[in-house]
C-alpha cells in the first residue's frame, strides 16, 4: 500500500515558525513582562501586595521618565551618558534652592528644567555641528557636571526638599502615585509625538539610514539635536520627581540610571544602531528591570545578585533581538 504524503503540512508548520517568529519580535518585551509577573508571585507571594505593588510603581516612574527620553537619542543612533548626573545635579539645586520652602517649587523646578534643556542642547549642538562622538560628548558632560556639582557643595550636599515636590515625589490621587500618571501622561505624548507628527518619521528615518534621510530632503542635525534636548527635559524632570521621592539631597542621586535607562531601552525592543523601537516597548522594559531590583529585594538578595541578574538579562535581550534581526 503506498503512503500518502502530505507536503502542505511542513509548508503550514515553516509558515507558522515564521510567525510565531514575528510575534516574539514584535511582542517579546510583554511576554517577558508577564512572565517575570507571574514568576516573581509564585518566588515571592508578598510581590502582589497592594503596598508592594505601588513601591514599585513608585521607583519606576523616575526611571519611566529619564528612559523616555533616553529612547528618542537612541532611536536617532545616540545614546545619552549624562542623564543620570544631570538628575543629581538638579536634585542639589532644587534641595538647596527650595530650601523646604513649598513657594519656591515652581520657580526652582522651571529652573532645573531650563538647566535640563540647556545640557541636552550643548550635547546635541556639540555632537551634530563638531562631530563629536555621542559617547564622548555625554561622558564628558556627565563628570563636568558632577565636578560642578562637589565644587559647589564641597562634598556635603545642603537643603531640605518641600512637602509639595515630596507630594508630586511620593504621592498620590485615588491610590494611583502621581508620578506614575505624569509618566503615563508623558508616555502618550511621546508615542503621539513619534507616530501621528512628522518629526517623528523623520526620527525614524534618520536612526534607520542617517544619509538617507539627510538625501530625502531631512534636516538631520535638527532632528538629532531636539532627541538630545528632549532627554535633558526628561532627565532634569526625572531628577525632580526622584529628589521628591528619596527626600533628601544627595550627590549621588540617579546613580546608574544611565545604565538602566539604556538597558530598559535595549531590552524593550529598540535597536542601538537607531531606527527602531516603540514607546510600549520601553515602558515594559522599564517594568522589567524595576521588577528585577523588585525581587531581589524581597528575596534579601545581595545587590551583586541583582547585577549579576539584570546583567544576564541584558545580554539576552540584545542576543534575542539581533538573532531575530538577521533572520
Amino acid at each position: 500500500m503506498k503512503m500518502r504524503v502530505f507536503p502542505t503540512m511542513t509548508i503550514f508548520s515553516g509558515r507558522e515558525f515564521r510567525i510565531s517568529g514575528e510575534i516574539l519580535r514584535k511582542h517579546g518585551s510583554y511576554i517577558a513582562l508577564f512572565i517575570l509577573v507571574i514568576l516573581s508571585g509564585i518566588i515571592q507571594p508578598i510581590f502582589f501586595h497592594p503596598q508592594n505593588i505601588f513601591n514599585l510603581l513608585l521607583k519606576a516612574a523616575p526611571l519611566g521618565v529619564v528612559t523616555l527620553g533616553q529612547f528618542f537619542v537612541i532611536l536617532g543612533g545616540g545614546f545619552d551618558l549624562s542623564v543620570a548626573s544631570l538628575m543629581a545635579t538638579t536634585n542639589i539645586i532644587a534641595a538647596a534652592g527650595m530650601y523646604g520652602r513649598d513657594e519656591m517649587c515652581l520657580s526652582v523646578s522651571l529652573l532645573c528644567l531650563g538647566l535640563g534643556i540647556l545640557v541636552g542642547l550643548t550635547n546635541g549642538l556639540l555632537i551634530t555641528k563638531r562631530r563629536i562622538p555621542p559617547f564622548i560628548m555625554t561622558l564628558g558632560m556627565m563628570i563636568f557636571l558632577q565636578g560642578v556639582r562637589f565644587v559647589w557643595t564641597k562634598g556635603a550636599p545642603f537643603g531640605t526638599i518641600p512637602p509639595a515636590l515630596r507630594f508630586i515625589g511620593k504621592g498620590s490621587i485615588g491610590g494611583i502615585p502621581l508620578s506614575v500618571v505624569l509618566l503615563a501622561i508623558l508616555a502618550i505624548g511621546s508615542f503621539v509625538v513619534l507616530t501621528k507628527t512628522t518629526y517623528g518619521r523623520q526620527l525614524y528615518s534618520t536612526g534607520g539610514n542617517w544619509e538617507a534621510a539627510r538625501l530625502s530632503g531631512v534636516n538631520v542635525d535638527r532632528v538629532i539635536i531636539l532627541t538630545y534636548i528632549i532627554s535633558g527635559f526628561m532627565a532634569a524632570l526625572a531628577g525632580l520627581l526622584l529628589t521628591g521621592y528619596l527626600g533628601l539631597s544627595d550627590n549621588w542621586a540617579g546613580k546608574g540610571y544611565e545604565l538602566k535607562s539604556i538597558a530598559s531601552v535595549v531590552i524593550g525592543g529598540a535597536a542601538l544602531t537607531g531606527g527602531r523601537g516603540t514607546i510600549g516597548g520601553t515602558i515594559a522594559g522599564v517594568l522589567i528591570m524595576t521588577i528585577l531590583d523588585n525581587i531581589v529585594l524581597l528575596l534579601n538578595l545581595e545587590v551583586e545578585i541583582q547585577m549579576i541578574v539584570e546583567g544576564i538579562v541584558i545580554i539576552g535581550a540584545v542576543a534575542f533581538y539581533t538573532a531575530r534581526k538577521s533572520h
